[in-house]
């Protein structure tokens, strides 16, 4: 009987963002905030 294993090996890494990536990612959780609270402010509940 032949048992074959696969090994495998995972290294993470921090991933550092430059500037752009820091603006993009503001930038979209703005737009989403903003987004939010115009559905909030169409169901308002009664």
């Amino acid at each position: 009987m032949t048992l074959n294993i696969l090994f495998l090996t995972v290294t993470i890494k921090k991933r550092s963002l430059n500037l752009e990536e820091i603006q993009r990612k503001e930038m979209i959780k703005k737009i989403y905030e903003e987004n939010k609270n115009r559905q909030f402010s169409l169901h308002r509940p009664f």
